[in-house]
């Protein structure tokens, strides 16, 4: 009996034991449909809130299933297109990472952040880059449905990819920050859903963060966009709340593709890559008709036909199908091998049994900055030409034409829609296809009124016309809207006002938030105008920009010159008011960069004739008096005549060469200085 005692006290201290709860709170049940959670640490939650922080629901579990079933067939009444919109930040990809798992798409052991970022550069920076299209299965009310998600960048400079995917879609989802509330970036994607006649869901997310305010950020957009918020859906991606109602949400609420399976096929190229092994790959959406492995296509804007080798559905990766029809989203891989056959916006149809009338495609892209691309080694131009081509493919606001400058030789001028397109570019020409570039300093389009009344669009200082056939000179303004809480007010507004910009209005559209808005010119912004922004408002400001037209400025051009040569590779276009400050910063710099010579070299920055900043680089002089030890002066001074002719005729007939790295530091400089 004593024995049988001590064993049982001793499996009771072996035991977990339940602890009563703590004074003052209550345990709580785990909410409906939601499985008990693990323990956590009382610190992982804040307090009076209760998070559902556990595993797929049972609900969930027939859906997970049905989600290895989703190349089966449904009706076209049960098929929802829908994108994510938002500013940058708020939480898109970790959203559409828990779509893709609570609906099966993607298995658990397969499961990683970002799961549809698949660049390296997205990972890295952690933001989205290229639009990217999943096809999930979802089971309600047990019926099955296909969900078609295209997943959209949110950074300004790559809303031209927010476009192709709201051309694609029925519906889509605006994803708000609980915490930072309505952002610029999601005005502008609320107004091109807008334009495209979609139904719009607002999701208050990340309301697991202590700073959550989501009845404040439903008022914002209420007050701020018009949206109803009475039923926005709060979630929290990260957690895993909420996602369930968000896929009711996309079925009841978006409104199926019209049936138009009957008609003649049309469908449109919303994206395409270059495969070095299967030629293009193009992305697209059935829009009327039906379209089948082997079928016989022509795209209707250069009238090329191919036969359809493989057709398929992105889910998220590539999967093979006999046959799409109208209102499905998939890719199709023809053998295309020149990469101007397949543009993004073209209509696919069939070639025997052609469409009427192509679809209306896309505007085409207006680049805003523009700049040089040269190879640092000469020999791989034809290589960047390449690659220039097939990355336009793949990025359709990149434009390019052929550009030659004395200093750094054969090269390309290329146009994006901003500074983060631009740097996103490069990076992808240097890893991607292995290229080592020299990229210039980034400029704008100007337009030059002809002394003979000829307007002439100017996009590098070498093809400015003389000054004497010159009547004006006019730049580019942008009406840019920045949203910023009250605290920054004024250092936001210095910040415009030294960039020459001109005050429009500003309104308080919360107590704590306003909106102001300026018109300034495009040069004075595609500097570091965004990182002032940014650094002016500790990172609570956001911006978004667009174009207004051309105004007359006082502009001229900064000639460097070196030696009494002028190197057109460095001339500049700038406002009257900054062109001394940027010729001295200019001028100092080259200074230290190019090596001296055996002569005097004058660095000089001039607009026209006229000489505004200058500076020297100091012979390098060879003691000729050493050997005279005494004697008589005469002597010395005929030495140093004789030096003096010597360095006066090599001034006459001497080259000076502006290294590589000089130009290299030269352009960085600009960045900074324009």
């Amino acid at each position: 009996m004593a024995t049988a005692t001590a064993t049982a006290s001793r499996l009771a201290v072996l035991a977990p034991r339940t602890l009563p709860p703590a004074p003052g709170r209550r345990r709580h049940a785990p909410a409906p449909g939601c499985a008990p959670s693990r323990p956590r640490a009382l610190s992982a939650a804040p307090r009076g809130r209760v998070l559902c922080l556990a595993a797929p629901a049972p609900a969930a579990a027939s859906t997970i299933d049905a989600g290895q079933d989703r190349l089966q067939k449904v009706p076209i009444s049960n098929i929802r297109n829908f994108c994510i919109i938002a500013h940058i930040d708020h939480g898109k990809s970790t959203l559409a990472d828990k779509l893709l798992e609570l609906t099966g798409t993607v298995q658990k052991r397969e499961m990683k952040e970002q799961f549809l970022d698949n660049m390296d550069l997205e990972r890295e920076r952690g933001i989205t880059i290229k639009l990217q299209a999943a096809r999930m299965r979802y089971i309600m009310n047990k019926e099955p449905y296909c969900l078609n998600l295209i997943d959209t960048p949110g950074h300004v400079d790559f809303s031209y990819e927010v476009s192709r995917s709201l051309a694609a879609c029925e519906g889509a989802l605006l994803v708000v920050d609980a915490s930072q509330g309505v952002e610029a970036q999601t005005l502008a994607n609320v107004y091109l859903a807008l334009e495209n006649n979609l139904e719009i869901i607002p999701v208050l997310n990340k309301i697991d963060l202590p700073g959550a305010e989501p009845d404040r950020v439903a008022q914002e957009i209420e007050e701020i966009i018009g949206l109803d918020c009475s039923d926005a859906i709060r979630c929290s991606a990260k957690e895993g709340i909420g996602i369930i109602e968000i896929l009711d949400a996309l079925v009841t609420k978006i409104p199926p593709p019209k049936d138009t399976s009957k008609d003649p096929l049309r469908a449109l190229i919303f994206d395409s890559y270059y495969d070095p092994y299967r030629g293009v790959i193009v992305y697209f959406r059935v829009i009327d008709g039906s379209i089948k492995k082997g079928d016989k296509i022509c795209f209707m804007a250069n009238g090329k036909e191919y036969v359809a080798d493989e057709i398929g559905v992105l889910s998220p990766n590539q999967m093979q199908v006999d046959e799409l029809y109208a209102g499905e989203v998939g890719y199709l891989s023809a053998s295309i091998r020149s990469v101007a056959d397949a543009r993004v916006g073209d209509t696919i149809t069939h070639y025997s049994k052609k469409a009427a009338s192509a679809l209306p495609g896309y505007s085409e892209a207006t680049p805003m900055v523009f700049c040089g691309l040269f190879p640092i080694d000469a020999d791989q131009f034809e290589e960047l030409r390449e690659a220039l081509e097939k990355l336009q493919l793949n990025d359709a606001a990149l434009k390019f034409e052929p550009e030659s400058s004395s200093a750094m030789g054969f090269g390309f001028r290329c146009g994006f829609l901003g500074l983060l397109h631009m740097e996103i570019v490069q990076e992808r020409l240097e890893r991607e296809y292995n290229l080592n570039l020299i990229i210039t300093a980034p400029s704008v389009v100007y337009h030059v009124i002809c002394a003979d009344g000829e307007t002439v669009e100017c996009s590098n200082p070498s093809l400015l016309p003389e000054p004497g056939k010159r009547r004006s000179i006019e730049e580019p303004y942008v009406k840019i809207e920045m949203l910023t809480p009250k605290d920054y007010i004024g250092p936001i507004m210095e910040l415009a006002q030294d960039r020459r910009g001109e005050f429009k209005e500003m309104n308080f559209i919360t107590e704590s938030r306003a909106k102001i808005i300026y018109e300034l010119p495009l040069a004075e912004m595609v500097g570091d105008f965004f990182d002032q922004l940014k650094s002016r408002s500790k990172g609570y400001a956001s911006m978004e920009y667009s174009l207004v037209g051309y105004r007359e400025s006082q502009l001229v051009k900064l000639d460097i010159q070196i030696n009494g040569d002028p190197v057109e590779a460095l001339s500049t276009i700038v406002h009257r008011d900054k062109a001394y400050s940027v010729g001295r910063a200019l001028t100092q710099k080259l200074k230290e960069l190019i090596p001296r010579q055996m002569f005097r070299v004058p660095i000089q920055a001039c607009i026209g004739t006229k000489v505004i900043a200058s500076e020297a680089l100091s012979a390098i002089r060879k003691d000729v008096l050493s050997k005279c030890y005494g004697g008589d002066i005469t002597r010395k001074k005929k030495l140093l005549k004789k030096q003096a002719e010597g360095k006066k005729r090599m001034k006459a007939i001497g080259r000076v060469d502006v290294p590589q790295e000089a130009f290299m530091a030269v352009l960085k400089l600009e960045k900074e200085v324009l």
